[in-house]
Protein backbone atom coordinates (compact mmCIF):
# COMPACT_ATOMS: atom_id res chain seq x y z
CA UNK A 1 0.00 0.00 0.00
CA UNK A 2 1.24 3.38 -1.20
CA UNK A 3 0.45 7.00 0.23
CA UNK A 4 -1.07 9.49 -2.18
CA UNK A 5 0.94 12.32 -0.79
CA UNK A 6 -0.14 14.70 -3.47
CA UNK A 7 -3.97 14.06 -1.83
CA UNK A 8 -2.76 13.51 1.65
CA UNK A 9 -4.21 16.28 3.84
CA UNK A 10 -3.81 15.11 7.54
CA UNK A 11 -4.39 18.48 8.67
CA UNK A 12 -7.77 19.23 6.95
CA UNK A 13 -9.09 16.07 8.09
CA UNK A 14 -8.16 17.17 11.69
CA UNK A 15 -9.82 20.21 11.56
CA UNK A 16 -12.58 18.64 9.74
CA UNK A 17 -12.90 15.93 12.31
CA UNK A 18 -12.37 18.24 15.12
CA UNK A 19 -15.36 20.03 14.05
CA UNK A 20 -17.52 17.41 13.22
CA UNK A 21 -16.63 16.34 17.11
CA UNK A 22 -17.32 19.64 18.35
CA UNK A 23 -20.89 19.95 16.64
CA UNK A 24 -22.09 16.21 17.87
CA UNK A 25 -20.97 17.58 21.28
CA UNK A 26 -22.37 20.83 21.59
CA UNK A 27 -25.82 18.82 20.26
CA UNK A 28 -25.71 16.27 22.63
CA UNK A 29 -25.03 18.91 25.81
CA UNK A 30 -27.52 21.58 23.71
CA UNK A 31 -30.31 19.27 23.16
CA UNK A 32 -29.69 16.02 24.13
CA UNK A 33 -29.50 14.61 20.77
CA UNK A 34 -26.95 12.64 19.11
CA UNK A 35 -26.14 13.53 15.86
CA UNK A 36 -26.73 10.86 13.36
CA UNK A 37 -27.05 12.20 9.98
CA UNK A 38 -29.75 9.19 8.69
CA UNK A 39 -32.41 10.26 11.61
CA UNK A 40 -31.97 13.69 11.32
CA UNK A 41 -32.89 13.55 7.65
CA UNK A 42 -35.18 11.12 8.44
CA UNK A 43 -36.86 12.95 10.90
CA UNK A 44 -36.73 16.02 9.18
CA UNK A 45 -38.77 14.55 6.37
CA UNK A 46 -41.72 13.78 8.91
CA UNK A 47 -44.54 16.71 8.73
CA UNK A 48 -45.12 16.88 12.37
CA UNK A 49 -41.82 16.77 13.99
CA UNK A 50 -41.47 19.57 16.54
CA UNK A 51 -37.84 18.98 16.11
CA UNK A 52 -37.75 19.94 12.42
CA UNK A 53 -36.28 23.61 13.00
CA UNK A 54 -32.84 22.21 14.72
CA UNK A 55 -33.22 18.97 11.92
CA UNK A 56 -33.31 21.75 9.36
CA UNK A 57 -30.71 23.84 10.98
CA UNK A 58 -28.33 21.44 10.95
CA UNK A 59 -28.69 19.76 7.10
CA UNK A 60 -28.59 23.75 5.84
CA UNK A 61 -25.32 23.82 8.14
CA UNK A 62 -23.75 20.79 6.06
CA UNK A 63 -24.98 21.81 2.96
CA UNK A 64 -23.39 25.34 3.01
CA UNK A 65 -20.50 24.59 5.40
CA UNK A 66 -18.38 23.55 1.90
CA UNK A 67 -19.56 26.11 0.44
CA UNK A 68 -18.75 29.28 2.48
CA UNK A 69 -14.92 26.81 2.87
CA UNK A 70 -14.35 27.07 -0.90
CA UNK A 71 -15.41 30.69 -1.04
CA UNK A 72 -12.65 31.21 2.02
CA UNK A 73 -9.99 29.36 0.73
CA UNK A 74 -8.73 28.09 -2.59
CA UNK A 75 -9.70 24.73 -2.15
CA UNK A 76 -10.12 22.54 -5.37
CA UNK A 77 -13.44 21.39 -6.70
CA UNK A 78 -14.16 17.27 -5.95
CA UNK A 79 -13.64 14.96 -8.90
CA UNK A 80 -15.91 12.31 -9.30
CA UNK A 81 -15.12 9.45 -10.91
CA UNK A 82 -18.73 8.11 -10.99
CA UNK A 83 -21.79 9.25 -13.53
CA UNK A 84 -23.81 11.44 -11.37
CA UNK A 85 -26.55 8.84 -11.28
CA UNK A 86 -24.12 6.18 -9.90
CA UNK A 87 -23.58 8.69 -7.08
CA UNK A 88 -27.26 9.46 -6.13
CA UNK A 89 -28.35 5.75 -6.66
CA UNK A 90 -25.01 5.50 -3.90
CA UNK A 91 -26.66 7.82 -1.44
CA UNK A 92 -30.00 6.81 -1.77
CA UNK A 93 -28.81 2.50 -0.91
CA UNK A 94 -26.13 4.00 1.79
CA UNK A 95 -29.35 6.07 3.57
CA UNK A 96 -31.63 3.01 3.24
CA UNK A 97 -29.16 1.13 4.96
CA UNK A 98 -28.43 3.24 7.40
CA UNK A 99 -32.34 3.64 8.35
CA UNK A 100 -32.65 -0.18 7.96
CA UNK A 101 -29.43 -0.32 10.56
CA UNK A 102 -31.12 2.20 12.99
CA UNK A 103 -28.01 4.85 12.64
CA UNK A 104 -25.30 6.33 10.35
CA UNK A 105 -21.41 6.05 10.82
CA UNK A 106 -22.20 9.88 11.92
CA UNK A 107 -24.35 8.17 14.88
CA UNK A 108 -22.45 4.78 15.66
CA UNK A 109 -19.32 6.00 14.68
CA UNK A 110 -18.93 9.42 15.80
CA UNK A 111 -21.93 9.78 18.43
CA UNK A 112 -21.93 5.99 19.51
CA UNK A 113 -18.39 5.43 20.15
CA UNK A 114 -18.25 8.57 22.06
CA UNK A 115 -20.80 7.10 24.71
CA UNK A 116 -18.87 3.49 25.03
CA UNK A 117 -22.43 2.01 23.38
CA UNK A 118 -22.01 -2.04 22.46
CA UNK A 119 -24.09 -1.58 19.67
CA UNK A 120 -22.23 1.27 18.14
CA UNK A 121 -19.30 -0.93 18.30
CA UNK A 122 -20.46 -3.78 16.41
CA UNK A 123 -22.32 -1.54 13.96
CA UNK A 124 -19.19 0.64 13.13
CA UNK A 125 -17.06 -2.78 13.00
CA UNK A 126 -19.68 -3.85 10.46
CA UNK A 127 -19.46 -0.59 8.28
CA UNK A 128 -15.65 -1.02 8.20
CA UNK A 129 -15.70 -4.64 7.26
CA UNK A 130 -17.75 -3.89 5.13
CA UNK A 131 -16.41 -1.02 3.49
CA UNK A 132 -13.12 -2.63 3.80
CA UNK A 133 -14.54 -5.82 1.07
CA UNK A 134 -15.90 -3.18 -0.84
CA UNK A 135 -12.87 -1.54 -1.77
CA UNK A 136 -10.84 -4.96 -2.23
CA UNK A 137 -13.68 -6.11 -4.57
CA UNK A 138 -13.87 -3.00 -6.50
CA UNK A 139 -10.07 -2.33 -6.74
CA UNK A 140 -8.65 -6.29 -7.19
CA UNK A 141 -11.87 -8.14 -8.34
CA UNK A 142 -13.47 -6.15 -10.68
CA UNK A 143 -11.00 -3.32 -11.35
Amino acid sequence: MTIDWAHFTPLSALAGGALIGLAAAVLILGIGRVMGAAGIVGGALQIHDADAPWRWSLIVGLVLSPLVARALWSLAPPVFAAHWLALVASGLLVGFGARLGSGCTSGHGVCGLARLSPRSFVATGIFMATAFATVFVVRHVVG
